[in-house]
Parts: structure tokens; C-alpha cells; sequence
């Protein structure tokens, strides 16, 4: 499918800018939008003389239009933990006026849409992996719920335009993803373990490490959101590697793959932090065929060189 012009907001961020790199591959004109709360211009510096690629600074929390588009991918939000704690209200103001001023683009122009929504969603789960039919367990007034409730109403807002304007709206709810352009000083684990790991100070597990994540790199996780943004499905689908690792085995092969002499060190469990995170992707295997291709260790080994070379 081919989209001639799309509307990519959060342009500027990690997954946003690989969406704008792998959007232009295919052809299509590409608009990004970012007001830099999070997202970074050294992320998408490289497209700066690219013919279909324009980069607009604006808060989509503000009235916007950029004129006639046929597809919006909907991916700003402050989405790591440190950043979504310090800029609480406005990570639930992106969440749901900066989500409606987009569906509202989208209906506008009778565009696609898709809002990247989060695992964040399943919060704490009780169930394991998580299937896209869990309702979750989420604290919703801890302090991870600017993100957790912001995600869940982004999903019920996005519904509701489906079902009452009858918006062509996908769901995509993303697991943790890593690879280049992730941000050294956001907070996640990955990232967190590689800049430690290569400035040899101890690497920080939090609680005893046996708290599971499951690591999906970027590119698997572009091609999964290209794959369902062509397909009729508009309820949520999990897009992420069901591979699941203790954050301990994964302090340890971030060691083993830098060389890294660092000790491990422990610190307390941030509240509500999720003891469990595995998807259960095989709807998006049903429903489009996707995988994730990528091993762990494969996709470090492409992750590392570019936090080696990068200037803080």
C-alpha cells in the first residue's frame, strides 16, 4: 500500500524517527511533527535534505494542520519512565487532546490512523503473556499512571472515533523496543545497562533482576507497525519479541557483548514496576503474518556501536 503523504507525529523521537526513515523508503512524503520535549533533532538530522521530508516543531496539544494527508501515525508521547514522571500532565494532555487533535486530521482528510499505544496497558499483569483481550491491572492514580491511564484513554478515544466517525483507526500496543537513536539518558533498560556497561561504573538491576521484559528491536518492530497499518483491524494488537529475559540475564549479556569489566549493583523496585512483560503476539501472526526476526543478542550487537559513538 502506498500512502502519498503521512503525518508522523513524535517524528523526532526513537521509534518515531525509524518510522519516518522506513515511511520515505517506500515513497511516501512524510511530515513530522515534534515540540523536542523528548524527541531529539539529532534523531532525524540525516533527513534534513531529503525532498519528501519536512520537520515541523509544534505541540499537537495545540490546534495544527498541515493540509491534506493520507495516513497519521500518532506516536508522541514522552514514553520512558523518567520521562513521563517529569513531564506528568503533559504526557496525559498528549495522550488525550493531543490524540483527539490528530483523530480529528485523520477524519478531516478520511486518512488512516494509528496510535502507538503501550503494554503499559496490561500494567502489572496478572496474566502471562499477555493476550490484547487482558484488561490489565493498573494502579490509576500511581505514579506511573500519567502514562498507563493516558495510553488507556488515547485506546478508548481512538475506539470511539472508529465506531461514531467511522475513522479507518488501528491500535498497536508496542513492548519494549531498543536499538540506535534510543536515548542514553532515558531511563530504560536497555539503554541504562549499555551506557553504565561502557563507562564501567556498576550496572543497576532494580529489585533482585527476576522481573522479566521481553526486547523487541526497532526495526522488527517498524515492520509490525507498517504490516497492521495496511490491514482493516482496528482493535489492539501486540507488536513486540515474545523472547522474555530476567533483567539480570540481560545485565549480563550486555556485559559479556561490551567486554565490560562493571559489577552489578541493586537498587529498590520503583513502585508498580511490572514483575512480568511478554507478549503474546499471535494475532499479528494471524492477521498479517509478523514476526520479530531479531535476536537479543544480534540486535545489541547492533545497538552498542551506536551508543559507543555517540557524543552525551
Amino acid at each position: 500500500m502506498h500512502w502519498k503523504t503521512v503525518l508522523v507525529t513524535g517524528g523526532a523521537g526513537f521509534l518515531g524517527s525509524h518510522l519516518c526513515d522506513a515511511l520515505l523508503q517506500r515513497g511516501s512524503r512524510v511530515i513530522a511533527v515534534d515540540n523536542l520535549s523528548t524527541g531529539r533533532l539529532k534523531n532525524i538530522a540525516h533527513l534534513s535534505k531529503e525532498s519528501m521530508f519536512s520537520f515541523e516543531e509544534h505541540d499537537i496539544c495545540e490546534p495544527f494542520d498541515y493540509g491534506a494527508v493520507d495516513f497519521v501515525f500518532n506516536m508522541a508521547s514522552p514514553a520512558s519512565p523518567p520521562g513521563y514522571m517529569k513531564l506528568g500532565v503533559e504526557t496525559l494532555r498528549v495522550g488525550s487532546v493531543g490524540t483527539e487533535q490528530t483523530l480529528q486530521i485523520a477524519r478531516r482528510y478520511q486518512a488512516g490512523y494509528l496510535h502507538a499505544s503501550t503494554s503499559e496497558c496490561y500494567g502489572d499483569p496478572k496474566e502471562h503473556p499477555q493476550t490484547e483481550e487482558y484488561w490489565g491491572n493498573v494502579n490509576p492514580i500511581g505514579p506511573r499512571s500519567v502514562y498507563d491511564e493516558a495510553k488507556r484513554f488515547s485506546e478508548a478515544m481512538v475506539m470511539a472515533y472508529h465506531r461514531y466517525y467511522k475513522v479507518n483507526t488501528h491500535l498497536v500496543r508496542i513492548f519494549n523496543t531498543y536499538g540506535p537513536r534510543l536515548d542514553p539518558k532515558d531511563g530504560r533498560v536497555i539503554s541504562n545497562l549499555i551506557m553504565q556497561a561502557l563507562a564501567g561504573e556498576d550496572l543497576t538491576i532494580y529489585g533482585d533482576g527476576s522481573q522479566t521484559r521481553s526486547f523487541c528491536y526497532v526495526s522488527d518492530l517498524i515492520a509490525g507497525i507498517l504490516a497492521l497499518a495496511e490491514t482493516s483491524e482496528a482493535t489492539p494488537v501486540n507488536i513486540g519479541n515474545p523472547d522474555e529475559f530476567t533483567i539480570l540475564s540481560a545485565a549480563e549479556i550486555v556485559k559479556e557483548l561490551t567486554g565490560s569489566k562493571s559489577k552489578i549493583g541493586f537498587a529498590p523496585l520503583p513502585e508498580d514496576d511490572p514483575k512480568q512483560r511478554q507478549p503474546d503476539i499471535s494475532k499479528a501472526g494471524r492477521l498479517f503474518g509478523w514476526k520479530p526476526k531479531v535476536a537479543l543478542r544480534e540486535g545489541l550487537g547492533l545497538t552498542i556501536p551506536y551508543f559507543q559513538q555517540i557524543e552525551l
